[in-house]
């Protein structure tokens, strides 16, 4: 659960020197088998945290921008060009429409995720920044406001506005993005046994690229194969039926067309077949991929091969993980 749930310790942390730090987890989107509604958030077992963080403290002047962090040098130089500035721009129109103004601030970016990752690295900026924007404020702004805005922001990066991150970024777990009755998303059980391996080879596919060699049309077939397949894991999901839920973790939608765009894909998914996976995917547009397996021996082995075989530069990186049932949340006030 997001710490937007939990004012007093956000002004707890204001009390302590007037900085909050916020972080928010890497995601994965589609999940082979739900493309554009569902995602999960990912937290490694080693107790590290895969993700970015984003401080806000109290300032001199209206606001200050700096960045921080292995990917820092991905980002822009102008400040104004930062995901981040949009955010502090938003936040501040959502304030006023409730008759508050924003406080005088300085955001510090520390970007441990890269860009064009298909790790939900803009919605992790975009949410660990709302999410301390918030708790600076006093979290003013309740759960569903905030992930509309997120959702608004993200949308400004990949061009049309996509939960399958943000909403497992921000709530935690598995969800599910519905957008119906006024519900945006929900989260669904999850298999608590299932590690996910996930890889980022070092690569880039953004997610224009990867949207465009998509077709147009589908065949009918397969969109009766993805509805009852997403149907099928949601049900096993609920009924705690692992190997319904494990079978179905198949894409028709996307990854035959996508699988071209990453290199080395279709011998992931083959060492991962011979080491006992129960299903390997894309990750989101890509590149990363994941493989899900039961035994953390066998995914250590995993990970071990795919920074072998599967990382193609020093960017790249492979991890271990379970999910990360928390979502973002305020972790104190020094970065």
């Amino acid at each position: 659960m997001s710490s937007a749930m939990n004012p007093d310790f956000e002004q707890d942390a204001m009390a302590q020197g007037g900085s909050v730090v916020a972080y928010a987890p890497a995601s994965s989107a589609n999940l082979s088998v739900g493309f554009d509604v569902l995602g999960a958030a990912l937290a490694p077992v080693d107790g590290s945290l895969l993700g970015d963080r984003v401080q806000v403290k109290a300032a001199d002047v209206p606001f200050a921008l700096s960045s921080v962090g292995r990917y820092a040098h991905k980002l822009p130089d102008d400040p104004k060009k930062n995901i981040l500035y949009d955010c502090w721009v938003a936040y501040g129109e959502a304030l006023e429409k409730r008759g508050l103004g924003l406080k005088p601030l300085a955001m510090v970016l520390e970007k441990n995720l890269p860009v064009g990752s298909g790790l939900g690295s803009s919605a992790c900026s975009v949410v660990a920044a709302l999410e301390g924007l918030n708790a600076f404020h006093g979290a003013p702004l309740n759960e569903h406001d905030m992930l509309l805005l997120m959702g608004e922001m993200e949308g400004k990066i990949s061009g049309s506005v996509h939960y399958d991150n943000v909403a497992p970024c921000y709530l935690g777990g598995m969800q599910l993005v519905l957008e119906e009755h006024g519900v945006i998303s929900q989260g669904i059980p999850v298999f608590e046994q299932w590690y996910w391996v996930v890889c980022y080879p070092g690569t880039v596919v953004s997610t224009a690229a990867a949207r465009a060699i998509l077709p147009a049309q589908y065949r009918r077939q397969d969109c009766l194969t993805y509805g009852r397949r997403l149907a099928a894991f949601v049900h096993a999901s609920y009924t705690g039926q692992e190997g319904l839920a494990a079978s179905v973790l198949k894409d028709v939608i996307a990854e035959p067309y996508r699988a071209a765009l990453i290199e080395g894909f279709n011998e992931v998914r083959a060492q991962a077949a011979q080491n006992g996976a129960l299903a390997t995917g894309i990750s989101g547009s890509g590149p990363s991929v994941f493989v899900v397996m039961k035994d953390l021996a066998q995914a250590e082995r995993m990970k071990d091969w795919m920074d072998a075989h599967f990382v193609q530069n020093e960017d790249g990186f492979a991890r271990v993980c379970k999910l990360d049932m928390a979502g973002a949340r305020v972790t104190g006030s020094e970065l």
